[in-house]
Formats: structure tokens, C-alpha cells, sequence
């Protein structure tokens, strides 16, 4: 359907990739993989036709349609929503805008045998056949039916987009992408700041209505459930596997080990000729052997093995104070801003070394109850910290609170105690700040980069409760595992708000959901309570 061939981006002397070609079927279900700055994003871009290729081309049928959400959301904030949705058909209403101004034109023109008169008579035939042919359809039933089937209310359509959380935003422009019913979706990080229901209704979704898709995601759960290929950028080039992406892991060790063997032969080749090139240099008999073999290695490509991090790095929390029995008390505590209530009577206790989540829709009030807890908030009832408490918070925009003026290892080194201090070259590294780069100032950090740095930093301080805030958005595989190991490890208290599902899998023991101004307890592990829900199955959210 569409091809990508000979592709190539170099900049600054840097090759990011090279020659990369494959096809694009109708039914294909794409994971593009590799390491952060493989130019996964950047690849996905000159697909969309938002950014151009050094060489190469991305060849497109003719009227193929191709839907694009990045990973940074494009929405304004002076529109409403049922405006913003609707401009799933703004290239309809050009179309219609223009052709209506055409002909009035032609209405009041008087130079009927000009050249500039038949242009306009033939551009009006042009956009008359092609805006004719489309199906009637009544665009403002189907921007409603497609927001209300995102779980938007009548009263929604009419607010401004910025009165709506991330993950509300990011149904905005996904209802977009619905409306347009593309051949192709591009999506960069779709999962980051949206709830576990609105991830799962994103799978289904892609799953059983969308044509091609191709996903770029640290999301394992997600990946895994709706893709069957997967396509890893590495090392400048590409690897196309026919597999998902829990069988494309297997598939990528056995492929570097047949690189290490290759490479290990090609080395023990690459030894015996050079002996032997030592040994008769000089000799007149062996002249000849000795030049046609110099050519011969002067001209052998190095086999390369992929450059993946075996290391075994492993990260504890320092150790601290032992916290009271119940760390963190709820009790009937009521928020509302204004009219609108938030959450009433909502009651928990939360024992020591007790790992939980809290899950719900965005703005249910999760965040707002860890406002309250951390006394951040004025609320009715009583929050309550325990007895020789003491809280790490990562909060979503936690980046923004980092000091800009220090560099990276200085940032690290402030709060680093004991022996991790030697270890902190290593932790950046498997954070994915390596070399020179930890000599960086804040300021120029990317919004990934903090994220990941402040995420470094509450590693290394010693708490015994910890409250994190959606804390693996912008963190690669890798890095999610170390964190997860990390609090596995933890042996205080945990309250945690994420929608990666793999993530919390083995870390949350009690769920605390937020639904309809409630919060209500289960004493489950997060994969109980999706299963007891049956929120997996589309229906049971009434989207």
C-alpha cells in the first residue's frame, strides 16, 4: 500500500539511518522499535510528510489518507471541542468554501473569453466532481456520535479544550483520527497521559476498525496486544520481523547471536590472513599471495553485532526510618471545585509496606486525592500522615521542578548518599544519559530527559513513602524495568497512579478506584480487578 524506499536522514555529518526500504500493507499492525534517538519518531514524520528525507522516498497512493498524532498534542486552546473534532473534514469544507467562492466569481465576471475565466470554470469542474463523489454525509452527526462514543457529554462539545485534561485532549484528536477513517495511523506514544480505560478502548480501536497502523510505544502491554509486526531501527538501518512484539525479543537474541558467531569467525578469518601477510611480507615467492590478500581485507566489510545493554545494573532505595503502622489516613474526605464534585465520604487506610494504585478515567480525582493526602489542597474530612513519615513525590510535571542552573551529575550528586555516590555514572547510563552528556545543563534538557532525571533523583533519596504520579511516561523499556525492580524491592509503602498495565503487573497488591465520585477499595492486584471488570472487553465501558 504504501512504500517506503531508500530512505535516509544525515545531519551535522551524522547518519541517523540509511537506505531503510519497506512496504506498508493494508492490514499491517506496525511496533517500530529501538533505542530512544534510533530515529524511530523521525522515521514516523517523513512517513506523515511533516518532515522531509536527506534521500529516499515515501511512496503514497493517490488519495490515500494518512493520520498523524504525535506524541506532543497539537490541539488549541481557543477552540472548542466539537470544533477541534471537527476538523476531521476540514479539507471537505475547503473544498466546499472554495468551489462557493469560484462561482461567485463566475456570477460576477463579464470576461467570459478570458484565460482566467476558463481556469476558473475548469477548477470549479475539478473540485465539483471530486467534492460530488464524496458520500453524503451529515458531518456534524458523525463529529457527535464519534465524541460521545469517546465518552464526551453533549455539554463537553461546547468548552475549550484547555478546561480538558491530556488524556481528554488526546481523545479529541483520536476522534479525529475516526472520522477521517485513514488507510494509515501514525502514532507516536499514544498511551502517555491517558487512563487505563482510555488505553484499552485505543487498542480496541486499532484492533477491529483501523485499517494500517504503525505505533511507536514503551507501553509492552499495549504493543503486545495490537500489533503483528514489528520493524526495529538499529545501528542506522532496519530489521523487519513478522511477529509480535514479545516474540520479536526472541527472534532479536537469536539474531545477535548468530552476529557474535558470524563476527567471531569473520575475526579468526580476518587473524590467519594478516599471520600470514606478516609472515611472507618481503618474501618474492609469496608477492603476489600477500597483495591479493591485503585487498582482500582492505575491501572485507566488518561484520557489526547490535548494540544491545546486557548490563545488570540493579537499584535500591537507600535504606531510612521505619514509618508508623498506617503511613497514609483517608477519612471521609469530600473535594468539589464549585459545582462540580470530585470525589465525597471517600475513606482508605493504607498499612505499612502496602504497595497500591489508584485507577479511574483523568479527571475522576486521583491526582487530587494525592494533592490532599500531601496536604497541597484544602479538602473536608482529614488526611493524615502517619507516624514518622517520610514522602517522595513524583508528580507529573515533576521535570519543571528541577533546578536548571545544575548539570545532570550534579543534580544526581546532591541527593546521592553513601556508596551509590560511586554508582552514579552507571545509574545515568541506564537512564540513558551516557558519556558527556551528564556534564549537560538542565536547561537544554528535553521534557524526556527531565522526566527521566527527576525520576533518577527520587530513586536515590531515602524515603519510606513513596507517591508516584504516572511516573514511566517518557521512560524506555529498559529503564521502566529498573524502576519497577526498584520498587519491587521497596520495602515502604507505595501509592502509585500509572495506565501501563505491564508496569503495575507484581507491584500493585490493592487497587482504590475512582469512579463516578466514589473511591472505592479492592483488595486485588490490578490484573483481578481488570479481569473481575471485564474492562478488557470494549462493552463494559460503555464508550
Amino acid at each position: 500500500m504504501i512504500s517506503v524506499d531508500n530512505l535516509a536522514v544525515e545531519f551535522s555529518g551524522h547518519t541517523l539511518f540509511s537506505d531503510v526500504s519497506f512496504t506498508i500493507n493494508a492490514d499491517d499492525k506496525i511496533a517500530l522499535m529501538g533505542k530512544n534517538g534510533a530515529g524511530k519518531s523521525t522515521m514516523m514524520k517523513i512517513i506523515a510528510g511533516v518532515q522531509n528525507a536527506t534521500r529516499g522516498h515515501v511512496r503514497t497512493p493517490k488519495d490515500a489518507v494518512i493520520a498523524y498524532l504525535p506524541q506532543h498534542l497539537l490541539t488549541e486552546d481557543n477552540t472548542t471541542v466539537f470544533d477541534e473534532a471537527s476538523k476531521a473534514f476540514s479539507h471537505v469544507f475547503a473544498m466546499r468554501d472554495e468551489m462557493e467562492g469560484l462561482n461567485k466569481q463566475l456570477e460576477t465576471r463579464t470576461d467570459y473569453e478570458s484565460d482566467e475565466y476558463m481556469k476558473i470554470i475548469e477548477r470549479v469542474s475539478d473540485l465539483g466532481e471530486k467534492y460530488y463523489a464524496l458520500e453524503d454525509v451529515n458531518y456534524d452527526a458523525e463529529v457527535e456520535k464519534a465524541l460521545k462514543g469517546l465518552g464526551f457529554k453533549q455539554a463537553d462539545f461546547t468548552r475549550q479544550t484547555n478546561e480538558f485534561s491530556g488524556g481528554w485532549r488526546m481523545r479529541i484528536e483520536l476522534a479525529k483520527i475516526l472520522l477521517q477513517k485513514p488507510d494509515l495511523i501514525l502514532l507516536d506514544e499514544p498511551t502517555n497521559h491517558i487512563d487505563i480505560e482510555s488505553v484499552i478502548w485505543l487498542e480496541d480501536f486499532l484492533v477491529n476498525k483501523a485499517n494500517a497502523v504503525v505505533v511507536i510505544s514503551h507501553d509492552r502491554a499495549f504493543i503486545d496486544n495490537i500489533t503483528n509486526r514489528t520493524i526495529e531501527v538499529t545501528m542506522g538501518r532496519i530489521y523487519d520481523y513478522k511477529a509480535k512484539y514479545t516474540h520479536y525479543l526472541q527472534l532479536r537474541e537469536d539474531r545477535r547471536a548468530h552476529q557474535i558467531k558470524a563476527y567471531q569467525e569473520q575475526q579468526k578469518f580476518i587473524a590467519d590472513n594478516q599471520a600470514f601477510i606478516d609472515r611472507f611480507k618481503g618474501t618474492y615467492s609469496k608477492t603476489n599471495q600477500v597483495s591479493s590478500r591485503e585487498r582482500m581485507l582492505e575491501k572485507l566489510e566488518i561484520i557489526e553485532i547490535d548494540d544491545i545493554d546486557t548490563s545488570a545494573l540493579k537499584l535500591r532505595f537507600p535504606p531510612t526510618q521505619r514509618s508508623g503502622d498506617y503511613p497514609v489516613t483517608v477519612k471521609d474526605v469530600s473535594k468539589s471545585y464549585g459545582d462540580h464534585v470530585v470525589f465525597k465520604n471517600a475513606n482508605m487506610s493504607i498499612a505499612r509496606g502496602e504497595k497500591v494504585c489508584f485507577v479511574g478515567r483523568n479527571g475522576e480525582g486521583k491526582s487530587t486525592m494525592i494533592k490532599a493526602i500531601l496536604g497541597e489542597i484544602d479538602v473536608e474530612g482529614t488526611c493524615a500522615l502517619g507516624h514518622n513519615v517520610k514522602v517522595g513525590y513524583f508528580a507529573q510535571n515533576q521535570a519543571a521542578l528541577l533546578d536548571e542552573n545544575l548539570t545532570i551529575f550534579q543534580t544526581v550528586d546532591e541527593v546521592a548518599k553513601g556508596d551509590v555516590r560511586t554508582q552514579i555514572k552507571n545509574i545515568l547510563g541506564r537512564f540513558m544519559f551516557k558519556g558527556d552528556e551528564i556534564d549537560k545543563k538542565v536547561s537544554v534538557l528535553s521534557g524526556g530527559e527531565k522526566t527521566r532525571l527527576a525520576m533518577v533523583k527520587l530513586l536515590l533519596e531515602p524515603v519510606n513513602v513513596l507517591i508516584l504520579d504516572e511516573p514511566t511516561n517518557h521512560l524506555d523499556l529498559k529503564s521502566k524495568d529498573v524502576l519497577k525492580e526498584a520498587l519491587q524491592n521497596f520495602d515502604g509503602t507505595l501509592i502509585l497512579v500509572s495506565h501501563d498495565r505491564d508496569f503495575l503487573q507484581g507491584l500493585a497488591k490493592k487497587v482504590f478506584e475512582f469512579k463516578d465520585q466514589r473511591v472505592i477499595e479492592h483488595f486485588e492486584t490490578i490484573d483481578a480487578y481488570l479481569e473481575r471488570n471485564k474492562i478488557e472487553s470494549i462493552k463494559a465501558l460503555d464508550l
